[in-house]
């Protein structure tokens, strides 16, 4: 399982994936992937409301529909893109940048993703253990992929 440590207005997570560097870029830049992961283990995500503009200034935006059936649109913009290895973006209303960090290591990629300037509002135990069951389902869906597909070179 993945832990997020919140520290003032910054959470970060750290997973070691098995999935290789390519395939863990593809899960955060593929609609159907990040319909498959993004709501952890409290939203889902409807593939056809994910929409991605992989480009400096370009957006990627997603519906999440809570348990309770609440939904709430999310929206980001690309900040700097260096393929495969990180990913850099806003939400522009509150100004939470992530930053995602994909590195190559033993048996798969080394996954970190950093998020500052946290609004007060997500400053919680609850927002790191949310971000923790995203990674966790990310994780799940790559190992679901792989057996699928069958194992990757």
């Amino acid at each position: 399982m993945s832990r997020a440590e919140l520290r003032g207005d910054t959470l970060t997570a750290h997973r070691h994936l098995s999935a290789q560097p390519r395939r863990v870029w593809a899960a955060f830049t593929s609609p159907a992937s990040i319909a498959a992961f993004w709501g952890g283990s409290h939203a889902t995500v409807a593939v056809e409301s994910v929409t991605v503009d992989l480009r400096p200034g370009g957006e990627f935006s997603l519906d999440t529909r809570a348990p309770d059936g609440a939904t709430r649109r999310l929206r980001f913009v690309y900040v700097s893109i260096t393929a495969p290895h990180e990913l850099v973006f806003d939400e522009p209303v509150t100004g939470l940048r992530t930053t995602v960090t994909i590195q190559p290591a033993a048996g798969g990629t080394n996954l970190t993703i950093h998020q500052r300037r946290l609004p007060a509002e997500l400053r919680t135990a609850q927002a790191a253990d949310g971000l923790a069951s995203i990674i966790d389902a990310l994780d799940g869906h790559l190992r679901e992929q792989t057996d699928q597909d069958g194992p990757t070179p």
